[in-house]
């Protein structure tokens, strides 16, 4: 796919930004400390990246999906961790209000998340369902005109520092499976909300992860987002775009593993000649650049099918988050392979690409769950 002049013009802004503004100290720091850095998320939002996606009359920029896409690309190239920075308001935070937000709740939730005063989280997972979302036992039970809500979430990015979270609870217990779930605005400063400890990730650090805790915690019940009982359709519907971004996040790692696997190559002599000159190597090489290309171009064509709303673009966004999240981790093998014993070492970018690719393949929705997505598409749609 070429790019037309107003995107290759975006690509270049989003890789200028990343090139410059992340820094070897920045990202070393991230690493060290594990800790959300608010200067750059700031940054970021000066620049508008945070409401890439976000309509213009809610404060964002009203980019495509193409747009984001190239974003988090960009942004992943450098650093996996600070484009998720980027991600989540554009994503699973700010996602399910453009979704099925009144028009009250976009005017007074999406500006806020767009100019990066404010960060919104998602709260789908549990600790007894991942992938079956439709397990989750979390509950919303409507108490004159409060909603209590009562369980715990796992796994939720920014959760200690997140102002607003969208949560995932049961309004219906009486309906199996994914009915009977609804979605709600949760104020984390309300009294009953608190968090567990941050998670020791092997990868993506210095954006924290943790449990959310809800015990009795009263919100008004203006905070129900979309219809009630409609909350599973709208988690998935977000998921959708989510899968793209993630994928795209996948396709930066891969280019970046063959940008530093390719200079090593390069470098690196042994038996008197460059590494790159013996076949094993450029044949690994010419494997992750097949990778990468075919990752991006199915990222393009999914983040196409998207902005035309094709009834094709939930499974082109599968495709691609499935294809981009396994072309990732083997790219980053070979980067290491390539690196050799020095692919090892800490000092080395290839060491926490290899760290960071993992998680590409698992969250918002596993490798698994792709297949089972594509599989259910094609069984239903070939007859």
């Amino acid at each position: 796919m070429i790019l037309d002049k107003e995107h290759a013009m975006l690509q270049k802004l989003y890789r200028q930004f990343a090139e410059t503004e992340f820094t070897k100290e920045l990202l070393e720091e991230l690493e060290e400390t594990g800790e959300f850095n608010r200067e750059i998320h700031d940054k970021m939002a000066k620049y508008g990246f945070m409401g890439v996606k976000i309509p213009k009359q809610y404060g964002g920029a009203g980019g495509d999906y193409l747009a984001y896409a190239l974003l988090i690309e960009e942004f992943a190239r450098v650093s996996c961790v600070l484009s998720i920075y980027a991600n989540t308001s554009n994503s699973l935070g700010g996602g399910p209000l453009m979704l099925a937000g009144s028009e009250e709740q976009k005017k007074k939730y999406l500006p806020q998340v767009a100019d990066g005063s404010k960060i919104m989280g998602f709260a789908l997972t549990e600790p007894g369902a991942g992938s079956d979302a439709g397990g989750m036992t979390s509950t919303a039970v409507l108490d004159g005109d409060e909603w209590v809500l009562n369980g715990r979430k796992t796994f939720i990015s920014g959760a200690p520092f997140d102002d607003w979270i969208m949560v995932f609870a049961q309004t219906d217990p009486s309906q199996k499976g994914s009915r009977g779930i609804s979605l709600f605005i949760l104020d984390t400063k309300l009294p009953g909300v608190s968090f567990g400890a941050h998670e020791n990730k092997m990868g993506i650090i210095g954006y924290p992860t943790s449990d959310l805790i809800m015990e009795d915690v009263r919100i008004p019940k203006d905070c129900l987002v979309g219809e009630l009982n409609k909350g599973f359709s709208y988690a998935m519907k977000t998921l959708d775009g989510g899968r793209l971004g993630m994928a795209a996040q996948a396709v930066g790692v891969a280019q970046s593993c063959l940008e530093e696997a390719t200079k090593y190559a390069k470098e690196r002599k042994q038996f008197g000649r460059r590494i790159a000159d013996f076949q094993g190597i450029s044949f690994m090489l010419a494997d992750m650049a097949t990778d990468v290309e075919a990752a991006r171009q199915l990222v393009y064509h999914a983040a196409q099918l998207k902005d035309a709303n094709s009834p094709d673009a939930t499974l082109a966004c599968s495709i691609a988050k499935y294809f981009a999240a396994e072309a990732a981790n083997r790219c980053a093998y070979k980067a290491v392979q390539i690196h050799g014993g020095y692919g090892y070492i800490k000092e080395y970018k290839v060491e926490r690409l290899y760290r960071d690719a993992r998680i590409t393949s698992i969250y918002e929705g596993t490798s698994q769950v792709q297949q089972m997505v594509i599989a259910s598409n094609i069984l239903n749609k070939i007859k």
